[in-house]
């Protein structure tokens, strides 16, 4: 038995250092066969557990010595558990002082090691994202099915530097929309794309416009941005959506009937396109009543429409804001400050993001990112298709796409990668888990 015990020694990863510590005592045993104690060495052995021939002193013999050897190992493993239980406690506080997490087994014990590889894929696609200016589909698709693989990690210090940045430049909190407080009375304001054209801000326009930031309870503990892509259809991401304490959405889109359970009900602030306003609505001339009635799904949400974005935007959304005072609704219409929003294209100039205009999803990302201490993306895909090369529509609505060059999408998407990779923001590439 304790020979059978020795060879298992040798095999097993567990047994090699125990091995070590009895020193030569298995090797002597292999070598040579056992014999019976001789005066002195059985000292601590009963007279009576000797028998007479010496094979069975031998068989005795061994038979201590096998539990000596168990007593050696059982102490070893217990002063080894002790050693594994501080270098985990090291670990985990190095972790959290890292602002990194754990991932638990089913049986409690953690696993750093898939956190490790995971780790290491998030930064290699990084740094690939940074080098490479151009990425097709499907080098996309690739590196999203790597990223949806790993467990999203939060990363505290990665959070505050980038927030830090954004507020630098752009400052969400206070020049997201206009108030009183940043658009003086008697000002002249120069139009965000029209940087040439400005518009006095008169009473009647100054009156429009709320004292100070809507956003007093800022920060937003979870905030959910959600875009409107096809990947939304049977994500049954409406719950979880629903749960958010602030909700962006995007262009007035449709979340009632079957769609609510993949896009949610809960609307806190949502984008208006004027152009919608003006195709579908007339510009409110005739069909004030159908506005109102489809606007009334968002609640007391906030209506935020870029009035000094073009001079042809400016009456269109000044009559949103008309329309919803006349007849006493519950939103509100407040609008995008031209400052901050040529603020926030040169900053994401600087870092690839060169278009047109950018996508009003990439603006309130943006802005949640200043507003909220935890952002949850839904519904952004730029893509035809899935990781799995299912076709998918460009809205979870409709198959509509925008004018070709007026928005950076792939460029964008590559931002919202790296955001996502770096645990500032956490984006839902599919379904969600249902309760």
């Amino acid at each position: 038995m304790l020979m059978s015990r020795l060879e298992h020694c040798q095999d097993e990863l567990i047994w090699k250092r125990p091995c070590k510590l009895l020193g030569e005592v298995p090797a002597a045993m292999t070598q040579a066969p056992l014999r019976a104690p001789s005066q002195g060495q059985g000292a601590n052995v009963p007279q009576s557990m000797l028998p007479g021939t010496e094979e069975m002193q031998a068989a005795v013999w061994q038979k201590v010595m096998f539990i000596e050897l168990s007593l050696v190992y059982s102490h070893f493993s217990w002063f080894k558990l002790q050693l594994q239980k501080k270098d985990h406690f090291q670990l985990t506080e190095l972790k959290k002082q890292r602002g990194e997490t754990t991932i638990s087994d089913k049986n409690g014990i953690y696993q750093f090691e898939q956190a490790s590889k995971c780790k290491e894929i998030q930064d290699n696609i990084l740094s690939s994202l940074t080098k490479k200016k151009r990425y097709s589909e499907d080098d996309f698709l690739h590196l999203v099915t790597k990223l949806q693989n790993c467990t999203w990690v939060k990363r505290p210090e990665e959070c505050t530097k980038f927030r830090s940045e954004l507020a630098s430049c752009c400052d969400a909190v206070h020049n997201f929309v206009a108030s009183q407080n940043n658009t003086p009375l008697g000002s002249n304001m120069s139009y965000e794309v029209e940087s040439k054209k400005t518009i006095l801000i008169t009473e009647n326009i100054f009156r429009m416009l709320p004292v100070s930031s809507p956003f007093s309870a800022y920060p937003f503990k979870n905030c959910a941005v959600v875009g409107n892509g096809g990947i939304l259809k049977n994500s049954s991401c409406g719950a979880e959506i629903d749960r958010a304490d602030f909700v962006f959405r995007c262009n007035l889109p449709p979340t009632t009937g079957s769609m609510s359970k993949d896009v949610g009900n809960k609307t806190n602030l949502v984008t208006v396109n004027p152009s919608i306003i003006a195709q579908k609505y007339n510009k409110l001339n005739k069909k004030k009543t159908e506005f109102l009635q489809n606007i009334a799904v968002y609640g007391d949400a906030f209506l935020l429409l870029p009035a000094f974005s073009y001079r042809s935007n400016t009456a269109t959304s000044f009559k949103v804001y008309q329309t919803l005072k006349e007849f006493k609704a519950m939103q509100r219409a407040i609008f995008f400050h031209p400052t901050y929003l040529k603020s926030l294209a040169q900053f994401w100039r600087t870092k690839g993001v060169k278009a047109y205009r950018l996508s009003s999803g990439f603006m309130i990302t943006s802005a949640a990112i200043e507003l909220c201490e935890n952002v949850k993306i839904y519904g952004f895909w730029p893509f035809s298709k899935s990781t799995e090369k299912m076709p998918i529509s460009h809205h979870y609505y409709d198959n509509q796409l925008p004018k070709p060059g007026f928005h950076a999408m792939p460029k964008e998407y590559n931002q919202i990668l790296q955001l996502h990779g770096k645990g500032i923001l956490k984006l839902q590439f599919g379904k969600c888990e249902s309760e």
